[in-house]
């Protein structure tokens, strides 16, 4: 928890500089790759991970690697990370920054749990709905889950709206046994 505190720090500060330079896109997509890089390499991890390994020899590996891929503003940040340390948070940073730049262009990221798959009309009905209630653009995500028996649970941020069968039967069945305890 306290990673995603620090990372969440470092990721406003990213993007109020890549604000400022108006930049904020390309530096998403250049996260992304680094993202997509890291889960590649085990190597790469072992070498984030590696308190042993000097911050020196952590940022000649990463400026080789990434020099003629990702803006110079996006190297320089993680040279930042490194040299303070904090390159353990990358991982964390890149999702805080997403998220933040998510909320800059208006999207919200939503899940659907549900026992079988929405053809396409459904699936842009329920988008449409999500869109109406939200207020922002959605980036759905369903989900195929057997166990809710039916109905949909829906995560929205932090909020979860339970309308499955299997939530509906748990209420039943609490209020049955209130029922005879009283």
């Amino acid at each position: 928890m306290k990673n995603v505190r620090v990372a969440r720090r470092y990721a406003m500060a990213l993007m109020a500089a890549t604000e400022q330079q108006k930049n904020i896109d390309g530096t998403a997509k250049d996260l992304v790759l680094i993202a997509k890089i890291l889960q590649d390499s085990r190597d790469l991890r072992l070498l984030v991970a590696s308190p042993v390994i000097s911050p020196a020899k952590k940022r000649a590996v990463f400026n080789e690697l990434l020099a003629t891929r990702v803006g110079k503003e996006t190297l320089r940040f993680i040279n930042l990370l490194i040299s303070k340390s904090r390159e353990a948070i990358l991982y964390d940073l890149i999702e805080q920054y997403k998220e933040l730049h998510d909320e800059k262009l208006g999207i919200v990221n939503v899940s659907v749990r549900m026992v079988v798959e929405l053809n396409y009309a459904q699936e842009k009905d329920l988008r449409a709905q999500l869109e109406r209630i939200t207020g922002k653009k959605v980036r759905l995500q369903t989900l195929i889950d057997k166990t809710i028996k039916g109905g949909l649970v829906i995560r929205i941020a932090d909020t979860v709206l339970d309308a499955s069968v299997s939530h509906q039967l748990d209420r039943m069945r609490e209020l049955l046994v209130a029922g005879q305890a009283a």
